[in-house]
């Protein structure tokens, strides 16, 4: 069998009962299921949800609470209980967990986006399963990311994983919401997900979890952006259940090509997670030799730069329509790219001393 690199994502509340506080036979079943992929050989990382469900009833509140200093209080209790509880249930199967709490901001920051990945990878390599989580304790926009659904797609497509299993209470993806409408239709598989398609289907909540339906499906969509090419939105029960989905048996929602084109570490954060310092403004025949013919950007091409950055920021590229094309990882700083502009590669190399000619590399580029 050919091993895969499986992410799995459970949400609040596939995690805890109907009072909050942790549900051990829901935990029991879920670290049975991901131990048949990890008997099977597969390399299974786990996105969960569920440390303020689990914490908010031992401070005192009746519900998952609203405030942002509640929440985080009573993530900072449940996260422990959460690790507690599935390091117990993973010990049964001989199989030891390793904690990683992650914000936008390691993703946003390149260096801590490489350490994430390489951490990521030596667990992996070391039979260990990771479990991610948001560090809601800490971060206030993570409160607000949909319950770990985008995080998974973005975890996902870092470690370049094979499938994306997006577990919920509800079965897959309708066009509208089965729970008020009996005559719902199911889509049993999609290839991809449109604009339209997120239009059309309607968010639907829990009130343990912060996601819906839609947040689910723009996880998707990501997902499927960074050449994952499958992933499952759905239910399941027991400890076949992932093995199921896995194999193609699963209820619920396949969405993906298996000919996606991956996307290298490098072009997914300039591509999802840089912030552009500048704007580089291009002329046709630039344009053309990067949109057309795959080159990279040479400063012969650039009419003009705003911004103030150095040697290693991202910018975004403008042709000469005012659209933006796409972002790159400049090579000179601003204040060397306005000397050097318009200017021939033999000229620039002269001028600043350096063997290198392109202002943006191909490998450095991504495309909008």
């Amino acid at each position: 069998m050919m091993k895969h690199r499986i992410i799995v994502k459970i949400g609040s509340s596939s995690l805890t009962n109907a009072h909050g506080g942790l549900c051990r036979e829901k935990l029991y079943e879920h670290s049975n299921a991901i131990a048949e992929l990890k008997h099977l050989g597969h390399d299974v990382i786990l996105i969960s949800s569920g440390a303020v469900a689990a914490g908010f009833s031992i401070l005192g509140y009746p519900s998952r609470p609203v405030k942002i200093a509640g929440k985080q209080a009573a993530a900072a209790v449940g996260q422990g209980l959460l690790m507690q509880g599935y390091g117990e249930e993973f010990a049964r199967h001989q199989i030891n967990v390793a904690q990683l709490l992650l914000t936008r901001n390691d993703f946003g920051n390149e260096e801590q986006y490489r350490n994430a990945h390489a951490t990521l990878s030596e667990l992996l390599k070391r039979n260990i399963v990771p479990i991610i989580n948001e560090n809601d304790s800490t971060s206030i926009e993570e409160l607000t990311f949909g319950d770990n659904d985008m995080l998974s797609a973005l975890v996902s497509g870092l470690v370049h994983a094979s499938h994306l299993i997006i577990l919920t209470d509800i079965n897959g993806l309708y066009d509208s919401d089965p729970r008020k409408n009996p005559n719902a239709k199911k889509y049993a598989y999609l290839p991809t997900i449109t604009d339209e398609l997120l239009v059309k289907i309607k968010s639907t909540t829990s009130k343990l979890g912060t996601g819906g339906m839609r947040s689910k499906i723009e996880a998707a969509k990501t997902a499927n952006s960074l050449g994952v090419p499958s992933i499952f939105i759905g239910s399941g029960k027991g400890e076949q259940k992932l093995v199921d989905i896995l194999n193609g048996k699963g209820d619920g929602t396949y969405i993906g090509r298996t000919n996606n084109k991956i996307i290298t570490s490098k072009k997914q954060w300039i591509a999802f997670h840089s912030s552009p310092k500048g704007k580089i403004i291009i002329d046709n025949g630039a344009t053309e030799a990067i949109l057309e013919k795959g080159k990279s950007l040479l400063p012969v091409g650039i009419k003009d730069v705003y911004g103030v950055f150095n040697a290693g920021d991202v910018v975004e590229v403008i042709n000469t329509k005012g659209n933006i094309i796409g972002k790159g990882q400049v090579n000179f700083s601003s204040e060397q790219l306005q000397k050097i502009k318009g200017k021939d590669s033999l000229v620039v190399e002269k001028e600043t001393n350096c063997k290198i000619a392109e202002a943006i590399h191909r490998n450095q580029w991504i495309t909008f």
